[in-house]
């Protein structure tokens, strides 16, 4: 039996709405949460493997602001870009294209988690205006050449072997179940048993939902290459960046450094998480995004 959701009252008190359209050849699906008429907008871009649903426990949690959340071309529903490399540029374009395209274009707030991070930045370094950005769980240094530089690239030999390989033997390596749960033992760092069991799940559930082999490697290369750093001297717009003490990608240092490279920008870390802040401190993480906008509310635990 599949461990319930801790947040499932709350995404019940705030269903989402499914639409999909057409951006630069991707049928990209996306989710929306709360009123249509609210001045304010949140988008919301997931991070490397995942889909809408690792952002949905900070939905849950937010009143009174739309939030629109999609999956990434190549990711969960949404199929891979047409004519476009699934790189940096790539999503960059698509992110700009897929807000000029529901009319948001200015005027929505972004937030982007890990992958994400690197996404929404790099659109904001190219020129795509949002009047406040907020970064969860950012990319904060070079992964090739880090402390898990080794790690990223052993990982990156992986993803090139799994390409390599037949289709049905390359594909059960990628989403290999034992694979999956060490990544996920990693990355999960609280000690409540029924939300440990609940984050493993849901990388069982959605780590391994991409379209196919060439664009999830293509996104992996990406997510190694650049990051945040690279385009936060930039960037002028207000951001928040939220970090976390036991992150094993980006130790508090990087994020400290990072913090210092945006014109204007403000650096909470929570202790005793690590990079899987939207499901382990989801509502403090949007308590910090509600007063970072001055907009909507938090629900409480229990609505």
């Amino acid at each position: 039996m599949r461990p319930a959701s801790p947040y499932r009252a709350l995404l019940d008190a705030n269903p989402a709405r499914h639409s999909t359209i057409d951006v630069l050849g991707s049928s990209t699906h996306y989710w929306e949460y709360g009123p249509e008429s609210s001045p304010t907008v949140l988008v919301l871009i997931h991070g490397f493997r995942g889909d809408h649903h690792g952002l949905e426990a900070v939905s849950a949690h937010i009143r009174g602001i739309r939030i629109v959340s999609p999956d990434l071309p190549g990711f969960g529903e949404s199929t891979p870009l047409s004519g476009h490399h699934h790189d940096i540029d790539g999503y960059a374009l698509w992110l700009a294209a897929f807000l000029e395209q529901l009319g948001l274009s200015g005027r929505a707030h972004l937030v982007g988690h890990s992958f994400g991070s690197i996404v929404v930045s790099a659109a904001v370094s190219r020129g795509l205006s949002t009047p406040k950005l907020t970064l969860m769980n950012p990319i904060a240094a070079p992964a090739l050449s880090g402390p898990n530089g080794a790690l990223s690239k052993l990982t990156l030999w992986y993803y090139r072997a799994a390409r390599a390989l037949p289709l049905a033997i390359g594909s059960q390596l990628l989403s290999n179940w034992l694979v999956v749960r060490v990544m996920s033992l990693v990355m999960v760092k609280t000690k409540d048993p029924e939300l440990r069991r609940w984050v493993h799940q849901q990388h069982h559930s959605y780590f391994s939902s991409y379209a196919n082999r060439d664009s999830v490697l293509e996104a992996f290369e990406a997510s190694i290459s650049s990051d945040v750093s690279m385009f936060a001297p930039t960037i002028a717009t207000p951001t928040l960046l939220i970090g976390a003490r036991n992150d094993p990608i980006s130790a508090v240092p990087a994020q400290e450094r990072l913090h210092s490279l945006f014109a204007d920008s403000q650096l909470e870390i929570f202790d005793d998480v690590g990079h899987l802040i939207h499901y382990e401190r989801p509502r403090e993480a949007a308590q910090l995004i509600v007063t970072f906008l001055g907009a909507g509310t938090v629900a409480e635990a229990h609505s």
